[in-house]
């Protein structure tokens, strides 16, 4: 990878969505001026953009999100409840359904923003257009990157058959970019790429809601299971809305009418959510998506990268939008890109690939690990993998009776705390004792097992 230069006057961010905005954030600290270049045209206000599509779909900002949110734009969270999200604690007013049961549920403070993907992204984006040295070119369509003549470095890119030069551009165009063809085209091996193919189908209709429902609480998570592989996420939004989406592996998918779609409700492994819209009134139409699989481009491992240049968020990795992670991921890309940038090296890729692989690797493990449960997902597997998901139904059943155990997984699952935590001595006992306690009940409930 070629070592950067220290001229840092110009930036060049490729993609307006919350990658890109928060790129753009950090960027402005560092350079004279950030140009955000995005093919959509943006709009004035909390608006679904063409270039989104996933905008329309139940979307998730988890605690470390929020925290980043609140370091890079003081007061935002506030902003956005004024304007209609709704806040709570995400474990103390959440029915998490996992092995059968709901987790305990005690006050944990984390709070959550519950708010349509469009509402939080104008917020932040609001924030980003007002620095002054963050300059705007949306409606515009980036058509290759512009090298020097010895291909070592990037010099900026081509729009509209122009050239605009650039110190550093940056690609956040989430995962459909065309990075790995434009540096092979520049004489770059392209990365490796790791999948875990999930054939995922997923449909959200949004619905009423009343104070009553679900007795005042703001959020059902009923993940799938690998004998029923249907699995919904139900949320609180601005508007006294619901927002609702059902989800399906390997086939069997929601459908998109009416009454199919609460029937499909029924089907799920805990009954809350088809408890809420049976009598719901809907709003608007439903908006289906198929998602074949989780990707990883392996930047960090490249040999040779073009100076003047970085890949970011989802460009770099995609999750399976079921964990929530993306958002937050990319805030926390930020940080490291600002400590990187801070750090002074020399060469500025491979420093910050190194960073991102490292904070990467936390919510690719809890994404492609879940994945893993279902014997039908393709991606490597290994032992390591089958006893993590062991240990998981095991502290599940656990903290359906234990707050400490439950928050243990509350923190690591909102990317607060790496997943080794919860294998501290600490938790681990719990969790053994948890399930020692739970088979004697089982068992005195049974005479028939005490036999067997």
């Amino acid at each position: 990878m070629s070592a950067d230069h220290t001229n840092r006057k110009h930036a060049i961010v490729m993609g307006g969505s919350m990658a890109g905005l928060l790129a753009a954030r950090v960027l402005s600290d560092h350079f004279a001026q950030v140009t955000l270049i995005e093919r959509d045209a943006l709009p004035a206000g909390p608006e679904q953009r063409r270039g989104v599509p996933q905008g329309r779909h139940t979307h998730g900002l988890l605690g470390g999100g929020r925290n980043v949110l609140e370091r890079y734009f003081p007061g935002i969270s506030q902003t956005l409840v004024d304007r209609g999200a709704l806040t709570g604690d995400i474990v103390r007013e959440t029915r998490w359904f996992f092995e059968g049961g709901c987790l305990n549920r005690p006050e944990s403070g984390l709070r959550g923003l519950l708010l349509t993907r469009p509402l939080l992204e104008s917020g932040v984006r609001e924030r980003v257009l007002a620095i002054p040295n963050v300059v705007r070119r949306d409606d515009t369509a980036v058509e290759g990157l512009v090298f020097d003549a010895s291909s070592q470095r990037v010099t900026g890119v081509r729009v509209a058959g122009e050239t605009l030069a650039a110190d550093l551009v940056l690609d956040a165009t989430g995962r459909g970019s065309k990075t790995p063809q434009w540096l092979e085209a520049a004489g770059y091996e392209k990365p490796q790429e790791e999948t875990v193919q999930v054939a995922l189908g997923y449909c959200t209709r949004f619905f009423r809601r009343k104070p009553t429902d679900l007795n005042g609480d703001l959020a059902v998570i009923c993940p799938a299971t690998p004998e029923g592989k249907r699995g919904g996420v139900l949320l609180a939004q601005e508007g006294d809305r619901w927002t609702l989406t059902l989800i399906a592996y390997f086939g069997n998918y929601p459908p998109e009418d009416l009454k199919g779609y609460i029937d499909f409700a029924q089907t799920l492994p805990a009954p809350y959510i088809h408890e809420v819209i049976r009598t719901a009134e809907p709003l608007g139409d439903a908006m289906s998506t198929r998602y074949p699989a989780s990707l990883r481009r392996r930047y960090e491992r490249l040999k040779r990268f073009p100076g003047g240049f970085l890949v970011f968020g989802d460009a770099m990795c995609s999750f399976n939008p079921i964990y929530g992670q993306g958002m937050t991921v990319a805030a926390l890309e930020a940080v490291e890109l600002e400590k990187t940038l801070a750090s002074g090296d020399g060469d500025l890729a491979r420093s910050f690939f190194r960073r991102a692989s490292r904070l990467v690797d936390i919510p690719w493990s809890i994404a492609a690990g879940g994945d893993m449960r279902f014997p039908e997902t393709v991606g490597p597997r290994n032992a390591g993998v089958k006893f993590i998901n062991w240990y998981l139904s095991k502290l599940h059943r656990a903290a359906h009776r234990d707050p400490v155990v439950a928050l243990a997984f509350h923190k690591v699952g909102n990317l607060l705390a790496a997943p080794p935590s919860i294998l501290h001595p600490r938790i681990a006992f719990r969790v053994l004792l948890g399930n020692v306690k739970s088979a004697r009940k089982s068992a005195q409930a049974d005479p028939v097992r005490v036999t067997a």
